[in-house]
């Protein structure tokens, strides 16, 4: 009886320890594959970081080009912009460079063949057509489905010559109508200056009754039946 009874406890015994086996042959094959994969991944993230340099300097060769293309538009039209209300053989250009994946911009002023400071030349009327003209660039480059086209200009013309407001305010007129832009533009000069450009002129002064008064002097957003346009 009691040879039965050791035999059986045997046997139970080598059962649990088959399913044990069985268990532990189960976790080692999937180990197995696990350090396979493991294996092959890390084979992969090697493989790319061999890769990254060259992608990187390739990244940042493409990215100067198409930054350059960009760059160069932005030249042209500025240079446009300072020739047109300066009436002067000025060049706008645009140093720039690529720096670990970011892009800088240095603005400087050609005249005559030597640099001009921009903040300075033409006592600071350079300053405010690049100003000016940078608003203008950077507006048009968002996404109108998010970002309402409206630019204030709040004593932007405050450097230039009286004789040269038309001419900037024309300026500016044409490329919000090209655009579609919608632009407050704020002034200290006559508003005779603007006559000519504005879809509407007001002028702010001083009232005893309200402290302010504003006198619309000109619209041109209205058709004869008063309606807006």
């Amino acid at each position: 009886m009691r040879t039965m009874d050791a035999l059986k406890e045997l046997q139970d015994e080598r059962r649990g320890l088959e399913r044990r086996l069985d268990r532990l042959s189960g976790v080692a094959a999937s180990r197995a594959r696990e350090f396979l994969e493991v294996g092959e991944a890390q084979r992969g993230v090697e493989a790319f970081l061999e890769l990254a340099p060259g992608a990187a300097s390739r990244l940042e060769v493409l990215t100067g080009e198409l930054f350059g293309e960009v760059m160069d538009d932005i030249e042209v039209n500025l240079t446009h912009a300072v020739r047109e209300i300066l009436a002067q053989d000025r060049e706008v250009k645009a140093r720039r460079e690529v720096k670990g994946n970011r892009l800088s911009i240095h603005f400087e002023m050609i005249n005559q063949g030597g640099p001009e400071d921009i903040l300075s030349g033409q006592g600071g009327s350079v300053c405010n057509i690049m100003s000016v003209g940078l608003r203008l660039l950077a507006l048009s480059q968002l996404d109108p489905g998010r970002h309402r086209p409206f630019l204030v200009l709040d004593e932007q013309d405050c450097w230039l010559r009286p004789d040269l407001i038309p001419r900037f305010a024309k300026l500016i007129r044409k490329i919000g109508d090209r655009l579609g832009f919608q632009v407050l533009y704020i002034s200290h000069h006559p508003v005779d200056h603007f006559m000519g450009e504005a879809a509407k002129v007001f002028l702010l002064r001083q009232s005893r009754e309200t402290g302010v008064a504003v006198d619309v002097l000109l619209d041109r957003t209205a058709d004869a039946a008063g309606r807006e346009v």
